[in-house]
């Protein structure tokens, strides 16, 4: 039987030759890092569009449409002139005859020979199919669709979050390119991961890199092929637990090579323009016709450091931005996307597991959750990431006061492929977790995969989607448990059919 990615990993680590398994190593020449990344399972398009496509922040009229030319995708260098011009089309047919719209732009070295095409003038509501066309080749057709307006009845989406490629491979995203029906994906961060056993990103070349190899998983193209995206960050993007722009002349540097690089790769709309590099504004907000309002955060660019009298993980502008998205929210549900977790998280053996999350921020926390009560918010949910497990959780504007009302449902989905604790760990201290955060209704951290959103004037319901093998690409992928919240009213209730599925706490089984 093929040893697949991880596994194949685990195995070098043990044989102590990791350096002639990970492609990125800096002592390998081209042709080894090339074999490394194949004996992984990884593959790219045909050059020079061998990242593939993307399409991200739909709007009713306007769609983002991404490539980056890379046909050494390895390479620090890319063999290319310094501009290349690009010709794009989109059309409403995947045989791309009925063109709607079309253009040329010059792919710079500047920014990596990627392209972010902001497609005006389109029908609110509509899938299209778009391509690329430079030095003489084709890209393959992507699919994407723009945001609606008006009245909607069900919007269907999903997200992913933490998808560390030695960790494991993305059968979940295979399952989620298939579905077409879906009207977007969320990426709530850690959409790569900065360390290795061999070797840390600190470059524009070596993220770009680091890119490029993600991008040799064919699942994760297609993912991307498949579906527009909403995207936000979270650490490992640049590196692990940091805070702010605060720091050594090394480390801005290095964050600044981060932001480029993860730009570079996927589909923004930036808030502004490229001219907005090195620190691109990325919180936004986002409407899906009267049924849905996504708030996207922004949890690591302005923070302070956490435990801090007067501290911040929004920063002042962000902070108001939030406030004044709370005052003025349309009639529809309210979703915040957080790449963190927003609820207390109190230890079992005292204080708080980790006040990297929000639990670092406790007064502002409570000020913007008691200004949203204030504000009479209703239909609220946060979609989270980061964790590594799942969690459903009643959200309070004081979690410390089981007098305070509850004023929405946190769901935290499973990871991608990042590893979260032992089922030991989990076993012991799933229990535990419940008997100190009585707001927790759920935790199961055993599984991967990705949480599926269905959305209705009626109801929010979400369902864990889980793969029966991290570590194998062909793994299955099925519904572990769904949770419902009602119009109208706050707090989440599991579908009496999945109650029996295996979670490691339950505060009503």
């Amino acid at each position: 039987m093929a040893l697949h990615r991880r596994q194949l990993l685990q195995a070098a680590v043990g044989a102590g030759v990791l350096s002639a398994a990970w492609p990125l190593a800096r002592d390998l020449g081209p042709q080894a890092a090339y074999a490394a990344a194949a004996a992984l399972g990884a593959s790219w398009d045909p050059a020079p569009f061998t990242l593939g496509v993307a399409s991200g922040d739909p709007l009713p009229t306007s769609v983002v449409l991404w490539t980056r030319l890379a046909p050494d995708p390895l390479a620090d260098v890319q063999p290319l002139p310094d501009i290349v011009q690009v010709d794009w089309t989109v059309a409403t047919d995947a045989a791309m005859t009925n063109v709607v719209a079309s253009g040329s732009v010059a792919a710079s070295v500047l920014l990596g020979h990627s392209l972010h095409v902001v497609v005006e003038g389109l029908t609110p509501g509509q899938r299209y199919h778009y391509r690329f066309r430079a030095l003489g080749q084709y890209s393959r057709v992507g699919r994407t669709r723009t945001a609606p307006v008006g009245s909607v009845n069900l919007v269907r989406f999903a997200s992913l979050n933490c998808q560390n490629y030695q960790s494991g491979e993305y059968p979940g995203m295979r399952d989620i390119a298939a579905d077409t029906d879906l009207d977007f994906v969320v990426h709530l961060g850690d959409y790569v991961y900065e360390g290795s056993e061999l070797g840390t990103a600190y470059t524009l070349a070596d993220y770009r890199r680091l890119h490029a190899l993600y991008k040799g998983d064919p699942l994760l193209r297609d993912v991307h092929a498949a579906h527009p995206f909403f995207l936000t960050w979270d650490d490992h993007e640049v590196v692990n637990d940091y805070s702010g722009s605060r720091g050594a002349a090394s480390f801005v540097a290095r964050r600044a090579a981060a932001y480029q690089g993860w730009y570079e790769h996927l589909p923004l709309r930036l808030e502004g323009s490229d001219s907005a590099l090195p620190d691109p504004r990325i919180y936004r907000h986002r409407q899906w016709g009267d049924l849905l309002e996504l708030v996207i955060l922004d949890l690591r660019q302005y923070r302070t450091e956490q435990n801090l009298t007067g501290g911040s993980i929004l920063g002042a502008t962000q902070k108001q931005w939030v406030k004044d998205r709370v005052a003025q929210r349309s009639g529809g549900w309210h979703c915040w996307v957080n790449s963190i977790f927003l609820s207390q998280q109190r230890n079992p053996d005292g204080g708080y597991l980790f006040t990297d999350q929000w639990d670092g921020f406790r007064a502002e926390r409570t000020e913007l959750l008691t200004y949203a009560q204030q504000q009479g918010i209703a239909d609220f949910v946060t979609i989270t990431g980061d964790w590594h497990s799942a969690f459903v959780q009643d959200v309070r504007p004081d979690f410390d006061n089981l007098a305070a009302p509850v004023i929405g449902t946190e769901f935290v989905a499973h990871s991608t492929t990042s590893g979260a604790y032992s089922a030991s760990w989990n076993a012991a201290n799933g229990p535990r977790l419940g008997q100190v955060n009585p707001h927790l209704q759920y935790f199961e951290g055993n599984r991967y995969g990705y949480d599926l959103y269905e959305v209705t004037p009626q109801r929010w319901t979400t369902r864990q989607r889980v793969v029966s093998d991290r570590a194998n690409p062909n793994a299955t992928v099925s519904t572990l448990t769904s949770w419902h919240v009602d119009r109208g009213r706050a707090g989440a209730y599991e579908d009496p059919a999945t109650k029996g599925s295996a979670a490691q706490y339950r505060r009503n089984p």
